[in-house]
């Protein structure tokens, strides 16, 4: 093998890279060697396995010029992403040179460089991909969003109240230095508002983010949350190649690390994505303190897209890196929440049209829903999908639930988010209650009563599969035979196909100044 040698007749790291991309020198024996190169590292394809070296740059964020802060980096690595994806960091391996042997894999020789060995996943298994090719539903947005609850849930906590304002106080002035570097892709002038804009609303945020702190929300996440870290094993998303070459960067508060993947689903315009992600999160969490925290959302999304627009301009592509800025801007507009109560007896499509309006309703991602059945299954500690038994409907469990929904929708209505409200509301105290919390609240509220035929109601509801509802048609039946009082609430026939009754919605929606489209 002939190598152009330093003065010390070692391989340069060029010749390293180059040896590492030939099939001959693999163990594994692959065909041919792929390489992927991102602005961190170079990641070599060999067969079923992959090996992931750090290139020797210096950027404001980290440092790999030497060959031991890419050792550290590589084995801090593998410990941090064996968290969520055990079975594809195999571990660290050295790249050694011996005056006889030449370069090798994991020899004998002295250490020159190392790599990350990881198992290969299949062609197309990204989450990334998987989104492009249209291939996530609803209900993989939210198998996703549950998965990275329980990352959240299990990770280290780091109970310091300073933390979250510090490191979102830092994050805010590189992303400025950056841009400012950038003149002709990021206007002065926007930069500039941008940043106070940034600041004023920490300012503003600063209790709120120090009580979470102290309450255990920031914790040693991601980092770097978007679905090009996200890959299908056995139909199961996995979370992978998190930060690693600064803990600081990946400890954070918890909807600040839910925040980057909310921001590439609206980047990749998956909007009802995001807003499944959002819910679901909220869902599998259950804590009123993140819908308090939700407060802070606005400028986690605006920071989280400074991040991809920096990126993408020391990358020299300023097309992307200008739309990264101007979204990154987009998010810190402020918008007045609503509250939306939808009502209507069992089957008459609440949940399908509180899921199809919520993305559009009030700041990003869209509303939060807030949904009587999870709440009534929560109170008996059941899963979604178990039935209950008629003990858990009588009026007293129903005030409870209703009592709930409402102590939730004012915490997210404080934070400034729009809450839609998904319950029968068959009673005219209940929907004037509804209408009290907006008041309270001084938001615009909308009140919206689905109907439909009893024969329409009862072939919907025993149709109905993995839902959370319990209602069959002995339950529609009995709903029908109630006085439900005045409804004073607009009526939309919910007779027709979903896109039927969210285009009635929608007109309403309109009325009220709630939508743009």
């Amino acid at each position: 093998m002939n190598l152009h040698s330093h003065e010390d007749d070692l391989p340069s790291w060029e010749e390293i890279t180059a040896f590492m991309g030939k099939p001959e020198n693999h163990a594994e024996q692959p065909e041919t060697v792929e390489c992927i190169e991102t602005h961190i590292s170079l990641i070599f394809l060999a067969g079923d396995v992959a090996y992931k070296i750090k290139k020797p740059v210096v950027f404001p964020f980290l440092d790999y010029s030497t060959p031991e802060a890419r050792r550290r980096a590589c084995i801090n690595e593998v410990q941090l992403n064996r968290r969520t994806a055990p079975d594809l960091y195999l571990g660290v391996v050295p790249i050694t040179y011996d005056k006889t042997r030449g370069l090798e894999i994991g020899g004998s020789g002295e250490v020159l460089e190392w790599a990350v060995k990881m198992r290969r996943f299949p062609e197309g298994a990204l989450y990334s991909e998987l989104a492009a090719a249209g291939r996530l539903g609803a209900e993989d947005y939210a198998e996703l969003a549950r998965a990275v609850h329980t990352f959240h849930d299990e990770a280290a906590r780091r109970i310091e109240s300073g933390m979250a304002v510090q490191a979102l106080s830092r994050l805010i002035a590189e992303n400025d230095e950056a841009f400012a570097t950038y003149p002709d892709t990021f206007p002065p002038d926007d930069v500039r508002r941008l940043r106070m804009e940034l600041e004023a609303r920490l300012a503003e945020l600063t209790p709120l983010l120090e009580k979470r702190a102290r309450g255990g929300f920031v914790r040693h996440c991601h980092g770097d949350l978007h679905l090009r870290n996200v890959v299908r094993i056995d139909g199961h998303p996995v979370l992978f190649d998190a930060v690693e070459f600064d803990d600081a960067i990946a400890t954070v508060d918890v909807l600040d690390d839910l925040a980057f993947l909310l921001m590439d689903l609206i980047a990749r315009d998956a909007l009802q994505g995001a807003n499944v992600v959002l819910n679901a999160y909220l869902s599998a969490d259950n804590d009123m303190r993140n819908l308090e925290g939700l407060a802070a959302l606005p400028i986690y999304l605006s920071t989280r897209a400074g991040i991809r627009a920096k990126a993408a301009a020391y990358q020299a592509q300023s097309e992307e890196a200008r739309r990264y800025f101007d979204l990154a801007r987009s998010f810190m507009d402020r918008s007045a929440p609503a509250l939306i109560a939808i009502g209507g007896l069992s089957g008459t499509g609440k949940s399908t049209l509180a899921r199809s309006m919520a993305p559009g309703i009030g700041a990003a991602p869209g509303a939060v829903i807030l949904r009587s059945d999870i709440e009534r299954k929560r109170l008996f500690a059941a899963a979604t999908t178990e039935r209950l038994p008629e003990s858990a409907y009588t009026a007293q469990v129903t005030e409870t639930v209703y009592r709930t929904l409402a102590k939730k929708a004012r915490a997210a209505l404080r934070a400034g988010h729009s809450v839609i409200l998904d319950a029968v509301h068959g009673q005219q105290f209940e929907r004037e209650a509804a209408r009290a919390i907006a008041e309270e609240a001084s938001v615009e509220f909308v009140g919206m009563w689905l109907t439909a035929p009893e024969e329409t109601l009862v072939e919907r509801v025993e149709s109905r599969e993995s839902d959370a509802s319990d209602a069959g048609a002995a339950v529609v039946r009995k709903q029908l035979g109630f006085d439900p009082g005045e409804i004073a609430w607009a009526r939309i026939d919910a007779s027709g196909t979903p896109e039927e009754v969210w285009d009635s919605a929608r007109a309403l929606l309109r009325k009220h100044g709630l939508r743009d489209s």
